[in-house]
């Protein structure tokens, strides 16, 4: 066979990422505090994009909005298969390298940590704090002096030349607890000098305020707090070494490692309880970020939902957004130039700020109709509180409003959602299920595990002096119709932070003694 050069034609099919589309995504995925960020630096950058005043309200996209049109500039761009020529929805697309989840999957778990304020109280609420711990303002100095400032200005006083210079040194290596977090002999080794001149540096800052700041470990930290308060004989230098059995609760143990009787180890653990285990945390640290709510859920006659006081409106928070226009008068000043390299210029700007203001308008849309879809799935949780929520899926949110799942989940990531019962993170209503004969009775797909998580919660919560056992949980939940395994019940006690019934009757004996 001979060789040669020849012409062929080929046809095939592939999705191609334009700008335009990575713009659309990468705006479904910012939160509206990320958004009002990148809306400046689009200001700075595109000299024909403004905001305007409205002494009105703003028009707020709602779940009463009408459909986006199907002839809008971004369906034309992105489809649900990459043979569809059309997108029913602006920004429904499954990227070429997202594997798509099965039907079972809702690709989040569902929410340990906005359940734990919800164990005390009856109303469901949830925060968006991960350990589910209220702030505490007292943990903050009255000035707001960091911990790193307030120890550099007692090094200043208490020391000079190069062992200042190690001091500033082993202060940046402490964190915001307190505790220092590389070795001494790595610390000496980086500095040139001898460990001994590091331990005697670290030696002195041990006396700073506040007490226990620099320790290497959390048996340091307590021993400095005792020697303090002159507090440090031997028998508690034997509990503080033997930390672990103070957490199991082990007096016996304890007993034997001190050489005291039972009342005299009690004695010294209630002044063990006095002592901060992370002396740090009273002096301000780095800001906290704001969390603000994307969405609104307000409670509306004639709105989504059939409860007997009203439905749902569902509204998008503007509140933080700037109101984008394009300038028309400015661009027709620059037009009037006539120069080739203006032209271009203004062509460039005008193009992407169309696609920008499409861009933001879509997104608007598509959050609401998200969120319009979790709250007609779980109407339950906003009339009854958390006990109601149902198990939910991504898939299910995406096939109700006609989208891919991979969209809901750029929706659900962190977005917050605002209404009666507190503020949440949307992926929070995502959450596997439980089955529950109530449910199956009523055509249901049974208890959602956050609900579950919810009720095991109060049940330690309320057990008082006979401590529920994992096979006790399972017989209660079982008898409320909930079909759980014991090993189930372990891992949402587990999740929550609970331990078990013998750490919490041991817990329960240390408290009351």
């Amino acid at each position: 066979m001979g060789l040669g050069p020849r012409l062929e034609l080929r046809q095939s099919q592939q999705l191609v990422m334009t700008p335009q589309l990575q713009l659309a995504i990468k705006l479904l995925t910012l939160t509206n505090i990320e958004l009002e960020s990148y809306i400046s630096d689009a200001l700075d950058k595109n000299p024909l994009l403004t905001t305007a005043e409205s002494d009105g309200p703003t028009e707020t996209p709602s779940a009463e909005a009408p459909p986006p049109s199907e002839t809008d500039g971004l369906d034309a761009l992105l489809g649900r298969e990459p043979q569809a020529a059309l997108a029913e929805s602006p920004l429904d697309l499954a990227p070429p390298d997202s594997g798509g989840r099965d039907e079972g999957e809702s690709g989040f778990e569902g929410g340990g940590g906005a359940l734990a304020n919800t164990s005390a109280s009856s109303s469901g609420t949830a925060s968006s704090t991960g350990d589910g711990e209220g702030f505490d303002l007292d943990r903050l100095s009255e000035d707001g002096l960091s911990l790193h400032a307030h120890l550099a200005a007692q090094a200043g006083m208490a020391f000079s030349g190069i062992a200042l210079t190690i001091a500033e040194h082993l202060i940046d290596l402490i964190d915001d607890a307190g505790y220092l977090t590389e070795p001494l002999e790595t610390v000496a080794e980086r500095l040139g000098v001898a460990p001994e001149t590091v331990e005697a540096v670290l030696t002195g800052i041990h006396r700073f305020d506040p007490t226990g700041v620099g320790a290497r470990s959390l048996a340091e930290c307590i021993a400095l707090q005792a020697q303090e308060a002159d507090r440090l004989d031997p028998a508690m230098a034997a509990l503080i070494g033997n930390l672990d059995l103070v957490a199991r609760g082990d007096i016996p143990g304890l007993m034997r490692v001190t050489e005291c009787d039972r009342e005299d180890v009690m004695d010294m653990i209630r002044e063990l309880r006095r002592y901060d285990p992370k002396p740090g945390l009273r002096f301000g640290g780095e800001d906290a970020a704001p969390v603000v709510a994307d969405v609104f859920i307000r409670r509306a006659p004639g709105a989504l939902g059939n409860g007997k006081n009203g439905g749902w409106r569902v509204e998008l928070n503007q509140a933080t957004l700037p109101r984008l226009i394009i300038d028309r008068d400015y661009h027709a000043v620059l037009a009037a130039d006539g120069s080739k390299a203006t032209g271009s210029f203004l062509n460039e700007c005008l193009g992407d700020a169309n696609w920008l203001l499409k861009a933001l308008d879509q997104r608007a849309r598509t959050i609401v109709k998200v969120a319009s879809a979790l709250v007609v799935q779980q109407a339950g949780f906003f009339e009854h509180g958390v006990s109601a929520l149902k198990p939910l899926t991504l898939r299910q949110i995406a096939d109700a409003i006609d989208m891919h799942e991979s969209t809901v989940s750029r929706v659900a990531a962190n977005k917050y959602l605002a209404c009666d019962r507190g503020l949440f993170e949307l992926r929070w209503f995502f959450s596997s299920g439980v089955a529950s004969s109530a449910a199956t009775a009523s055509g249901e797909g049974g208890a959602s595990a956050v609900a579950v998580k919810d009720r095991i919660a109060r049940l330690i919560a309320a057990e008082g002096a006979a401590v529920l056992s994992d096979d006790s949980l399972v017989e209660i939940l079982t008898a409320e119709g909930f079909d759980i395994a014991r090993r189930t019940v372990a891992k949402y006690r587990e999740a929550l932070g609970l331990g078990s019934s013998v750490a919490r009757r041991r817990a329960r004996t240390l408290a009351e003694a």
